[in-house]
Order: C-alpha cells, then structure tokens, then sequence
C-alpha cells in the first residue's frame, strides 16, 4: 500500500521503517528540516521497560498540591481557560486510583516489554550505534517513605514477571559507584536491570537513514494542513506544497496529533506536558552515573550517554509553548549536582520539549472511525522506550495482520 506517516520523531520514524519492511511504498511528512528535531532531540535518554509508571496515581492530588509550593517542583501548573487542558486534568484525577493504576501500569508494562525486544532486534539487525548502554535503572529513594511506597511499583513489576531488585544504600552504591560521595543522601533503591539508555536523537537521524535505504520518502520542511477524507475514508494529506494522496495515515504527531484530528470529530485526548533537559560534557568519570538515575523525589533523570550527561525531567502543565524557563533549569542543576557533585554545568546545554500525554499514561495506538487512518501517539514520556514496539504493532494493523500482543486495550476507543 502507499502510506503516509506524519511526525518524523522516534515513533514516526520507526513505524515508516517499519511499514517499509512490509513492503509498503512510504513517504513521512514533517515541518523541521530532519528526523527528531522536537520531543526526541534531547529527552532523558532512559530506556525503560521496567522503570515506566503513569503519572497519574494513587496520592498525586495531594503531592501535587505539596509540589505547587516547593521550589524545586517536579510538577508546574499554570492554569489557563483551556477547555482541552481542563478536561485532561479532570480525566488524569480520575485515573489516580489504584485500581486504574494497576491496570494502566500493566498495559504500559506490557507494551514495554514487547518494545525490549522489538529494539533488541533492531539493533541486532541494523547495527545501530546511538551511545546504547544496557546496565538498568536505579530510581533512588531519598526517604524511607518512598522506599516503603514503591512497594506498589514492585507489586506490579513482579505481576508482569519484569525482573527487578530492591536495593538498601550499600547495593545503591555498588550499582551506581559514585553515589558513595553522597550516601547519606540516601536510603535505598528500586533497580530494573532491564531497563536501557540511549540517544534517541541520534538513533533517529541513524534509523531515518536505514529507512531512506529501504525507499522511504522523507518531506521534510512540509507542513501539514489537514487530513483528506472522503466518504469515511482517508484518502490522503493535504500540506503546504502538495496533496498527497495514500491508501492508509499513520498520525504520529505527539502532542500536535489532537489539533490536526478534531475537524473530523475525532476526540484525542492527547495534551503537551512539557519536560525539560541539561546535557553535560563528563569531565570527571568517577563521579557520573555508570547508567540511569532516577531521583524520586524530583522526578528527574540522570542518565549517561557517552561522554555526557542527560539530566531530564519535570512536568509542567502549561500548553503548547516551548520557552526555558530559568527556575526549571535551576531544579535539573540541583538534582544533578546533589547527586553527583564535582560536574561542570557551566558547559550544560538547556532544552524543553512536549511530551504528548494521555490521562491514563497510554498511548493510543490503532485505527480510528475513519477507515484507512491510524494512530501511533500519546506516548508521553515513554515514546523513546516504547517506539519500536509500537512500530511493530502499526505495522500489523495498517498492513491487516494479527498483532503479537493485545492492542485493544491501547486503542482510541478505550475512552468511549
């Protein structure tokens, strides 16, 4: 068939080579000159297959009103009369229950999972360099009471049957070497092994070009004007510079795929949640994370890639804008340096992006009422990990085949 792909970040690009591979003529549509120039140039780097919550769980409304008041906040709201905002917010509330926790959780795990192996493939297959390390996740607990509340997390993990390890301060120490200049800071740890890290901009700029060898048209600078349908199917794009026309649309837009879908009547419950980076050349080290660290109580990730530093994280609510806010670069250098301390940030590169959010933390992958047209997005902040799985799946679906793993419960029709 002659699809069309829109969006070439992380989840664009590996369902166009997907699709490629089925032998179907492709073509991906994008407004920036290249491949992951927006959410996936600098995110956190994490990989994880184990370490993946939704944001929205059980005592989240009272940590949110906890986090309003703390200077170094890993949630920022900034209310406005939104009606897509508000409407996200009150379907987020109504996911922080337990119940609604194990369920999103396991579906996120599952998805993971299926996306652990669909890389390792990936890899196996294309030799893709992209800075990979392959030595887990270490989410460190500050407090007891964290250490004690993960117990839910472990719940979970061990349901799924992903390996994990609840480490004391020692073990925290021997995973991650250099946090023994600081081990007072800390009273234990939730380590999946699993769990990976990676430069998802350059593994995107690397696949983009497997893909163009597998005769993938990249259009790139293009921007997308609306969705051509006729009679309840999609017939093509129409852009700034052409009507393209195609047998079948994967939308892979992320936090923009909401905008271009609503004049169908199609009710994407998919909002921008901006997370923040710092990237840091290692000038010492034995005193940079050997992996990922996940400092709980600000919700941020320190990752090693090469010989950098990826400080990513925070939440803030504020709607499709991109600025960098100074005190959101103050919050990544405190964590950063508490942790790890003797790094030169001076040299640190700032950046924003936005992460494309559903209310439940799941992406929405699969068809839609408009016959020929699918989703691969809300992938929120797992798209790095959970890409290559997705793409196996969009391959499935668009090409009429059976999924390896259950979707149904990953589609748009699970929100009515």
């Amino acid at each position: 068939m002659k699809v069309i792909v829109l969006g070439a970040g992380i989840v664009g690009v590996t369902s166009a080579y997907q699709l490629a591979k089925a032998g179907h003529e492709v073509t991906v549509v994008d407004r920036q000159p290249g491949p992951a120039l927006e959410t996936s140039f600098a995110n956190a780097g994490e990989v994880s297959f184990g370490y993946c919550s939704p944001w929205a769980a059980p005592g989240i409304p009272m940590k949110a009103m906890k986090w309003l008041f703390m200077k170094h906040a890993p949630l920022i709201l900034r209310p406005k009369l939104d009606m897509a905002m508000l409407s996200w917010m009150a379907r987020m509330l109504s996911n922080c229950t337990s119940e609604r926790y194990a369920i999103n959780k396991s579906r996120m795990l599952r998805l993971a999972d299926y996306s652990r192996i669909a890389l390792a493939d990936l890899r196996a297959e294309t030799g893709i360099a992209y800075d990979e390390r392959m030595q887990g996740t270490l989410q460190l607990f500050r407090t007891q009471q964290q250490l004690e509340a993960s117990a839910k997390d472990v719940k979970a993990l061990a349901a799924d049957g992903i390996p994990y390890e609840v480490l004391d301060r020692d073990g925290c120490i021997r995973f991650e070497p250099a946090l023994k200049h600081v081990r007072d800071k800390i009273v234990g740890g939730l380590l999946t092994p699993k769990d990976e890290t990676g430069d998802c901009f350059k593994f995107t700029n690397a696949l983009a070009a497997k893909a163009e060898a597998l005769g993938v048209r990249f259009a790139y600078g293009t921007t997308i004007k609306a969705l051509d349908v006729e009679a309840g199917r999609v017939r093509g794009v129409i852009t700034d510079r052409e009507r393209m026309s195609a047998d079948a649309v994967v939308v892979a837009l992320g936090s923009y795929s909401p905008l271009l879908l609503a004049p169908l009547g199609i009710r994407l419950p998919v909002y921008p949640v901006k997370g923040y980076s710092l990237t840091i050349p290692i000038t010492d080290a034995s005193r940079a994370p050997e992996s990922t660290v996940m400092d709980e109580t600000y919700k941020i990730a320190i990752t090693r890639l090469g010989d950098r530093i990826r400080v990513g994280g925070m939440a803030e609510i504020s709607g499709y804008t991109n600025d960098l806010g100074l005190a959101r670069r103050s919050t990544l250098e405190y964590s950063v340096t508490d942790l790890f301390p003797g790094g030169d940030i001076s040299k640190a590169s700032f950046w924003s992006g936005l992460r494309p959010m559903t209310p439940d933390g799941t992406p929405v992958i699969g068809p839609t009422k408009v016959a020929g047209l699918f989703l691969n997005t809300g992938h929120g902040t797992l798209g790095w990990t959970m890409s290559t799985g997705s793409a196996r799946l969009i391959g499935d679906l668009v090409g009429g085949g059976q999924p390896e793993i259950d979707v149904t419960d990953l589609a748009i029709g699970r929100y009515g």
